[in-house]
């Protein structure tokens, strides 16, 4: 990493002033920065279009008839009528014997508190340039502007409001009451009229159930679905962002696999949430990551396993929000051995382990 700084102030020293200007500004000795520049994203729709429109068609439904039974009068009511005598009762009548009155009661103001927020500086932006070390011969490659947002100031005031204002309530004095008792006529006299009821038969006939009527028959549409790739998010040049110089290089991740098995565990999972995730969501860089195997075992078969270990750990972090277009899976299979753990040569289950290895770096967009 230090010959990369080495020759990233060459190229500053050799640029001239007016080319600095457009690269990081005050550069920390040893940092390394990568000019971060977004690819247009992509993504897949489907599209349904009518091939056959719907329509509709009509079936005539015949007529039901059913069975009902009739009440019918064969000989009408009459009425007669009977004297019923009135009726008495004693009953308690009740009287006010001395009146009830109501008197006031005064309920003084109660009042609370609030707050509100107020602007003290408005929200700010600007264009800042700064400057970092590449790898690449031509300069350009190693600046970028950056648009820089400062958020607005606010202040909080707290007041006081009025809850309640002063009022009035009754406070109610009950009245004295007394009664007395008299007779009454319950029921008075009346005439009565008594029914004498109709009489009635039950006869049978048909009658319409349900009439004659069409019924609608809808014939659906067909569809066919179309599946196209539109653009969803156009890429472009966005910042130089500053990161340790060390992940440029290759780092091994301590991911470990199952014999033989693609599937990422659980403690591997952790390290991937401790390690990657952090970087990736601070930072709009993007990372190579490279698996690798040891020697054991057929060659094609490794490059695979190793490809499909390298894809697991992109779609782990796919799953937890990190764009596709910024993670790039290799598989090296037994290429890159770190020892002498090659094939036919006899080693340690810990030397071969340190061939199976998952590595990132952080690479220019």
């Amino acid at each position: 990493m230090k010959s990369n700084f080495i020759l990233g102030l060459t190229l500053l020293i050799g640029a001239g002033v007016s080319q600095a200007q457009n690269l990081p500004e005050s550069p920390d000795p040893g940092k390394c920065y990568v000019k971060c520049i977004t690819k247009d994203e992509f993504k897949t729709v489907d599209e349904t279009i009518e091939v056959y429109p719907a329509y509709t068609k009509l079936e005539v439904v015949p007529a039901t008839y059913r069975t009902v039974e009739e009440r019918v009068l064969i000989k009408e009511a009459s009425k007669k009528l009977v004297y019923v005598p009135a009726t008495y009762e004693t009953i308690t009548v009740p009287y006010v014997k001395k009146e009830g009155r109501t008197d006031l009661k005064v309920n003084p103001a109660s009042f609370g508190s609030d707050s509100r927020t107020f602007e003290t500086y408005p929200k700010t932006s600007g264009w800042e340039y700064r400057e970092t070390a590449c790898d690449s011969p031509n300069k350009e490659d190693c600046m970028v502007a950056c648009f820089v947002e400062y958020p607005a100031q606010f202040k909080d005031v707290k007041y006081t409001t009025l809850a309640n204002d002063a009022s009035t309530s009754n406070i109610p004095i009950p009245e004295s009451s007394a009664s007395y008792t008299k007779r009454v006529i319950k029921t008075p006299a009346r005439m009565d009229e008594v029914e004498i009821p109709a009489q009635y038969a039950t006869i049978k006939k048909q009658v319409i159930a349900n009439p004659a009527r069409t019924k609608s028959v809808t014939v659906p549409a067909k569809s066919s679905t179309v599946t196209r790739t539109v653009l969803d998010k156009k890429g472009g040049l966005t910042t130089w962002e500053e990161v340790d110089c060390g992940l440029l290089n290759s780092n091994v991740l301590p991911i470990f696999y199952e014999l033989g098995s693609a599937r990422i565990t659980p403690a591997s999972k952790k390290i991937i949430d401790n390690t990657l995730l952090p970087l990736l969501n601070s930072k709009p860089v993007s990372i190579e990551l490279a698996s690798h195997t040891d020697s054991r075992g057929n060659d094609d078969f490794n490059k695979s396993l190793s490809q499909q270990r390298a894809n697991a750990v992109v779609n782990y972090l796919v799953s937890k929000g990190i764009s596709r277009s910024r993670l790039t899976a290799k598989g090296y299979g037994e290429t890159r051995l770190v020892n002498r753990c090659s094939n036919g040569v006899e080693c340690s289950e810990a030397q071969h382990q340190k061939n199976r290895r998952t590595e990132f770096r952080v690479i220019n967009n």
